[in-house]
């Protein structure tokens, strides 16, 4: 019987695990181009909103005026009125033009119910940005 010997050498290479990055790296700069490419194409509406008065007791005994000569009421069920008599968006375009040409410099007045659709509110927003209004006051809690 013969005996082999197995030699052992002192040098033992351990292989540490890696991680390969470059995938994830990949990922996150297709998504930061996209963001890059995206940003500029987003339009943001502002909304800008009036001081609030000094003191609280006077917030409490202020109340709203229809002052405008042009009033827009968005009822609880949608239905858009437009000085007292109802409408549909087409037509606000209509009236709205024909109220700017008549109240160059008056700013319409638009009284939106809480329970109305928000897509209501924004049809009449464009509504008047397309008959050349640059400003609308919105009255969110009428008196």
């Amino acid at each position: 019987m013969t005996r082999s010997r197995i030699a052992f050498s002192g040098h033992s290479t351990i292989e540490e695990p890696t991680v390969n990055l470059t995938p994830l790296i990949d990922v996150v700069f297709v998504i930061l181009i996209m963001f890059i490419v995206i940003a500029p194409l987003l339009e943001l509406d502002q909304v800008d909103l009036a001081d609030a008065p000094a003191t609280a007791h006077l917030a409490t005994n202020s109340s709203v005026q229809e002052s405008s000569p042009i009033t827009i009421h968005v009822r609880q069920d949608n239905s858009i009125w437009f000085n007292h008599q109802t409408v549909t968006p087409a037509e606000l375009t209509a009236h709205l033009k024909q109220a700017k040409t008549h109240f160059p410099q008056i700013i319409p007045q638009v009284f939106h119910d809480k329970r109305a659709h928000f897509g209501v509110y924004q049809s009449v927003k464009n509504a008047a940005e397309e008959a050349g209004f640059s400003q609308i006051d919105i009255i969110l809690k009428p008196a």
